[in-house]
């Protein structure tokens, strides 16, 4: 993609941040009636509708891109091209009442993640990056921090029963051990402290790739670094995080590495 197209496609992923967030704090102020999926996750009209919106802008700036939502999947589309869309990431909090969920929007180019847009509309945060144009903290250009090692790390578990079940949990107990502090974040909450300095390692076992597609291009534009808990390339079929400063991250990787 040219630098103009990539700037008009950034432009049109936080125009659709901002339709959704319109919608989200609408029934966040009124109340929604929750529904369960066949995966017995929730999902509410607020969820449906924030991915309509979000849907017309992004259609409208890339026709010729599909785009891949969390409520009505894959459309046609030039696959070289794709959208990847959460429009409500973390429904149960929003269902609870608690303002820890976001609208996730990112681009991928010939599978190369390129853009992504993390906006928390109730929390009051937005982050922004692209390819070569770094990462932004609602219009401050942030980085990650420069920890380099574990003794004085800050390290984020999310989602992470998985990781229970194997001898990585107990090289996890390790690094905590050693670390300087020990937080549960979640959600976008703790991949955008990653990204503007606050934090230096991110655990998750269990996610959807549309879950972090965004923060994937957000924490590597600020300088830090995206894998999964395997230490590989994002996919669509990603379902673990690895994400840290450079240093943190590498010396995590071997920690659990080692373990399996």
């Amino acid at each position: 993609m040219s630098e103009l197209d990539l700037s008009k496609a950034l432009d049109a992923a936080r125009d659709a941040a901002q339709a959704a967030a319109v919608v989200i704090r609408h029934y966040w102020r009124k109340g929604v009636a929750v529904e369960l999926k066949s995966d017995d996750t929730p999902v509410t009209v607020a969820d449906r509708e924030a991915e309509l919106a979000i849907r017309e802008i992004l259609h409208k700036a890339l026709p010729q891109a599909a785009i891949y939502g969390e409520e009505f999947g894959r459309d046609a589309g030039t696959h070289d091209l794709m959208w990847m869309v959460d429009p409500l990431d973390g429904t149960k909090s929003f269902v609870r009442r608690t303002p820890f969920f976001s609208t996730q929007i990112a681009l991928m180019h010939r599978g190369e993640l390129v853009l992504g847009v993390s906006h928390a509309p109730v929390y009051g945060e937005s982050m922004w990056a692209s390819a070569g144009g770094g990462t932004w903290f609602d219009g401050e250009r942030v980085n990650v921090a420069a920890t380099r090692d574990m003794a004085q790390a800050s390290i984020s578990t999310g989602n992470i029963k998985t990781l229970t079940k194997d001898a990585r949990w107990q090289a996890l107990g390790a690094m905590i051990r050693d670390s300087n502090r020990i937080r549960g974040y979640g959600d976008f909450c703790h991949y955008h402290l990653l990204a503007r300095g606050s934090l230096d390692l991110v655990i998750e076992s269990d996610v959807n790739i549309l879950d972090v597609a965004a923060l994937a291009v957000i924490v590597r534009e600020a300088g830090g670094t995206f894998t999964d808990i395997h230490g590989g390339a994002l996919t669509l079929d990603t379902t673990s995080v690895l994400a840290g400063t450079p240093a943190i991250h590498a010396r995590a990787l071997e920690r659990l590495s080692a373990a399996v």
